[in-house]
């Protein structure tokens, strides 16, 4: 079985799959703080709440947007499983042709989307990364990945606006009813939620005006469905979008 990790600034997803089936989705929280001992600790736990066997495990690749704490998930990974896990970045094949102007900095859940992005669509298509950032990048018809957009996440905006506004209440992240709201509260959520799916409608628009083409769109993320329900374009959602990304750069490495 191979474990795919997916680290993120809120949560650490882990995927399990056999073979090409994803058999369990774990999440636990992203604490930097923690040694590798502690998250072994927890890794192992976890495994036996959910009948996972550690040494069924023949491989392991991470993906990380938290460099503090990739290398102390590795080690813990090699504690409980045995396993040399691999990391996405330099040196790994990933069959994404990036053509940014420092491809280095480009994150690699980024690149990770983008190669089961790829698996998905023949065709040029736009990626929609929703957690702590708001990210969009487009993939075009020669498969190369051109780049994109970065936009603060909904979760922020919200917090920020909170934090800011002496006199707006922090609220229940939730889609109106109406996009004109009629208290305080649906007022929030109608500019937070509506006003993010309006913007990922424009932006949807601006990038196909900019490609010359129609694209596909994938969106994922835990607060994805929320916003692609309120957006006019045809969006496929794929929560597991990064997981499965993972399990390809995998078998393009193992």
């Amino acid at each position: 079985m191979l474990l795919t990790i997916d680290v993120g600034n809120t949560n650490i997803k882990l995927g399990i799959y056999d073979g090409d089936e994803l058999h369990r989705i774990i999440k636990i929280s992203t604490d930097s703080h923690k040694t590798a001992d502690e998250i072994a600790v927890e890794l192992y736990t976890l495994f036996q709440v959910y009948s996972v066997d550690a040494f069924s495990i023949d491989g392991c690749i991470i993906c990380s947007v938290v460099p503090r704490i990739t290398q102390r998930l590795k080690a813990a990974v090699k504690s409980v499983t045995g396993i040399d896990a691999l990391i996405v970045g330099p040196g790994i094949k990933t069959g994404v042709n990036i053509c940014i102007e420092d491809p280095a900095t480009l994150g690699a859940d980024l690149v990770v989307a983008g190669a089961a992005a790829q698996a998905m669509f023949d065709g040029p298509c736009i990626v929609i990364s929703m957690g702590t950032a708001t990210a969009m990048f487009a993939i075009d018809k020669n498969r190369r990945m051109l780049g994109g957009t970065i936009a603060p996440g909904v979760s922020i905006s919200l917090d920020a606006l909170t934090a800011h506004g002496a006199l707006l209440p922090s609220i229940e992240l939730k889609a109106p009813a109406n996009i004109i709201g009629k208290n305080t509260d649906d007022s929030i959520r109608s500019g937070v939620v509506l006003g993010t799916a309006c913007m990922i409608d424009g932006m949807i628009d601006k990038f196909e005006e900019e490609l010359g083409c129609k694209c596909s769109v994938v969106a994922t993320g835990g607060i994805a469905p929320m916003i692609v329900d309120s957006c006019c374009h045809d969006i496929v959602l794929k929560d597991e979008l990064i997981l499965e990304g993972l399990r390809i750069i995998y078998a393009k490495n193992s």
